[in-house]
């Protein structure tokens, strides 16, 4: 029986394949590798998708995340507040500036920072407060920018999941003083290697990451700052500007399969399906799912060949990377919680009915981990 992934990048790729073959040759006979046009291209074309003034391509997500950081005024021993549910590079930017990750809980609707848990963790030390896009939802952001307001911090949107995510008309990456994002192969947008990006409206923000980014150097071997080398590959920019192209498709296309999954999976006992919230647009990178007995319907659906997977299993707080904090079981009950639980589905934009009706049957009967409803039918 045919495998589904949990994301086709070959299909993404099939679409341009084409478009993309003539530039990166003379590319390669150019030998023109780093800078050009192809970059400057991307981040005009990204920053005006964001509704942002400024794009800076960089090396990848979390490089993005530290130069954001760092250019905003986040420096060694600052605390920084993040969620406890994320991917580990969220807190790993921070703690590469030398600054503290203060951890928060979730809310158990949507899994993303609790802004009231935030307002509690603001304190004389803060620095900037990190909201996460996960899943491709978009943080409570105006709750977020009023508590930044008030304590006089900055905000740095991850919206490393969430290209194309809006609010009310407002696209992620637009809503703090800075953003970073990820174009991770299997990410919405998705380089063919590793490629990240700031977005910002700051003028002088966006210089920063620039210099930073290029040794702290302005111009070649005047180093005014400490910096790093991370700069988007000409190569990258070229395949992310074929893709951005198609970008608001292939997110429609992810709204239709994820409307699908809702439709079929609110029929199913043992099964918690995620939702949206009103003003809010989904990007859908991930349909994460809340499972009984998660692991052994991993199994079945693995057994199956079909590529589910878990975003995340473990808390960041209780990872063995981030146990200098001091922060144990019990400290964040929501997303410890849900770590047993959740469950991502195959999804993207080129997932088909029939996949998705496998999918659904695999779950459905999965007598381990859930009650299978007699006489269910699609």
């Amino acid at each position: 029986m045919e495998s589904i992934p949990l994301v086709d990048l070959q299909a993404q790729q099939a679409e341009i394949a084409d478009e993309i073959r003539e530039e990166i040759d003379y590319i390669l006979w150019s030998a023109a590798f780093i800078g050009g046009p192809a970059v400057a291209r991307f981040e005009k074309a990204y920053a005006e998708f964001t509704g942002t003034r400024h794009c800076v391509g960089v090396g990848n997500g979390t490089d993005a995340l530290e130069l954001a950081l760092r250019a905003t005024g986040v420096r060694a021993r600052g605390e920084v507040i993040l969620p406890a549910n994320s991917f580990v590079a969220t807190a790993e930017a921070v703690a590469r500036i030398g600054a503290v990750p203060v951890f928060v809980d979730v809310d158990p609707l949507h899994l993303l920072i609790d802004p009231e848990k935030v307002a509690d963790a603001v304190g004389p030390r803060t620095q900037a407060i990190v909201p996460v896009h996960l899943f491709g939802q978009l943080a409570p952001m105006p709750q977020i920018m009023e508590i930044a307001l008030a304590a006089g911090v900055p905000v740095i949107e991850d919206a490393a999941q969430s290209q194309g995510a809006q609010h009310a008309g407002q696209v992620s990456g637009s809503f703090g003083a800075a953003a970073a994002t990820s174009f991770y192969p299997g990410k919405n947008l998705g380089a063919a290697g590793d490629a990240g990006a700031v977005t910002t409206n700051d003028p002088e923000i966006a210089a920063m990451v620039r210099v930073l980014g290029a040794h702290g150097s302005s111009s070649k071997y005047v180093h005014d700052v400490v910096g790093m080398n991370s700069r988007l590959d000409t190569i990258q920019a070229v395949v992310l500007n074929a893709k951005l192209q198609r970008l608001p498709r292939w997110n429609a296309m992810r709204r239709e399969a994820a409307a699908r999954y809702s439709a079929m999976l609110g029929r199913v006992p043992g099964v918690v399906a995620p939702v949206g919230r009103a003003d809010y647009e989904d990007a859908w990178h991930l349909y994460v799912v809340q499972v009984d007995n998660r692991d052994a319907v991993l199994a079945e659906l693995n057994a199956a060949g079909i590529g589910a997977g878990i975003h995340y299993p473990t808390p960041i707080h209780l990872t063995k990377a981030f146990s200098y904090i001091g922060k144990g079981l019990g400290d964040f009950p929501v997303a410890e919680a849900a770590a047993s639980r959740i469950l991502s589905l195959p999804l993207f934009p080129h997932i088909s009915v029939k996949q998705q009706e496998r999918v659904f049957g695999v779950v459905r009967g999965s007598r381990r981990g859930i009650s299978m409803q007699v006489g269910d039918k699609l």
